[in-house]
């Protein structure tokens, strides 16, 4: 049974990897793995075929109870816990995309263009990688590339010309999204775990990350692809391009709001999905009353409204996070061997059995890290780090999260 749960863990990862091969959203294989695993997992554990053990290394079996029924409320409390972990994950994800689609119903991204005025090539890439960097660290990694690569669209009128920049902003988000707790899903996830600190994931991965972004763009620099001029062809402009009366405004304010999250974490202690909560709130509270244009009727409010904002972000996303993250703690919750722990022998989950595998591979930790930041350059980086997450128990900003941020991230 316990290898049956392994292998479909398998298949769903392949499935996952294979989404274009197969024509099947990553979704349903990473749903369809989480819900069958913990199915298992239950049928099996009520049979007394295997154990699984919490976070604080409490094994429950049926097997060896003595109180079935405290040992089954122990299984759904595991249950409960890892589906608390998710979820706090999944609210601070939507909370952030609901702000960045607010954000965008105001046309606050067409504020970035009026930044750039300059028509040289090189120029114009060092501008869009720096934009890049930074504005990945605050609306995650892969919505500032689609913002940028938007802004591309309308700057740029050559295609291959627009290919190459593409390429760089990819770099310079992934790189600005390394350093930030709300950067990418992975440093987010570690932020909400407890296993990285907003300050010490900045102090340590800036400047890191810096040089990741300001080597290839120096390079870049220097090919025949940035030289010369922009001819900008003035006809593509059309009315959507232009700002509204509260772009600036939405703007400022909504990347004000989730720049305070990690901020409302310091000062009140709490998870920050709560933060998240409070800067939606407020972002939604000022779109419900600003007036994005001249002569504006109630007619038109819902054009600009959160529920529309609600109705544009990716649902599918949420549900694959979902998925995965369940799937992970299915195989975090399932008691696979023992290993020495302070001289005790300890049961542990799956993953941890295979991290105490792979120290006894290979000792050094910076080289498995640095395996899963080649991997994620390849396939999905959030089950590389989930499954990290599970298969090493190292302190609160230990030099091992760090390197697992910057390897997933910039990977």
């Amino acid at each position: 049974m316990t290898s049956i749960i392994i292998l479909i863990f398998v298949l769903g990862y392949l499935s996952i990897t294979l989404e274009h091969s197969f024509k099947l959203d990553k979704t349903v294989p990473s749903l369809l793995m989480a819900a069958v695993m913990w199915a298992l997992l239950a049928i099996g554990f009520h049979q007394g075929w295997f154990s699984v053990v919490d976070g604080h290394e409490n094994v429950f079996s049926m097997l060896t109870s003595t109180d079935p029924e405290a040992t089954d409320e122990g299984f759904t409390n595991l249950l409960l816990h890892h589906l608390g972990k998710t979820s706090e994950i999944l609210v601070f994800l939507i909370g952030a995309m609901t702000i960045v689609e607010i954000i965008d119903l105001h046309r606050g991204f067409e504020i970035l263009k009026s930044w750039v005025k300059t028509k040289s090539k090189k120029k114009l890439l060092w501008i869009i990688a720096i934009l890049g960097f930074f504005l990945s660290a605050i609306i995650d990694n892969l919505t500032a590339t689609i913002v940028l690569i938007t802004l591309l669209r309308k700057l740029i009128p050559n295609k291959t010309d627009r290919l190459w920049y593409a390429g760089l902003i990819v770099i310079s988000a992934n790189a600005g999204g390394a350093w930030s707790p709300i950067g990418d899903v992975t440093t987010t996830m570690l932020w909400i775990a407890k296993k990285v600190s907003a300050d010490h994931l900045v102090e340590r991965l800036f400047i890191p990350s810096v040089v990741c972004v300001v080597l290839p763009v120096f390079v870049a620099s220097l090919l025949p692809a940035f030289r010369g001029q922009i001819e900008i062809d003035t006809n593509e402009y059309n009315e959507e391009d232009k700002s509204l009366l509260s772009s600036k405004t939405m703007l400022f304010l909504g990347l004000g709001m989730i720049i305070s999250v990690p901020i409302f974490k310091s000062v009140t202690h709490l998870p920050p999905y709560i933060g998240m909560m409070l800067a939606l709130g407020v972002v939604w509270l000022v779109s419900e009353y600003i007036h994005p244009e001249e002569d504006f009727t109630e007619e038109r409010k819902h054009l600009y409204s959160a529920h529309q904002a609600l109705s544009r972000i990716e649902m599918s996303s949420i549900l694959f996070f979902l998925g995965i993250l369940m799937a992970v703690a299915a195989l975090e919750s399932l008691v696979y061997g023992t290993v020495t722990i302070e001289g005790q022998e300890v049961q542990v989950g799956t993953l941890r059995y295979m991290a105490e595998m792979l120290n006894n591979t290979i000792p050094n930790h910076s080289v498995v890290i640095a395996l899963l930041g080649v991997l994620s350059a390849i396939i999905d980086n959030v089950p590389l780090v989930a499954a990290s997450m599970g298969m090493y128990a190292e302190p609160l900003d230990a030099k091992l999260w760090h390197f697992v941020a910057y390897s997933a991230g910039t990977g």
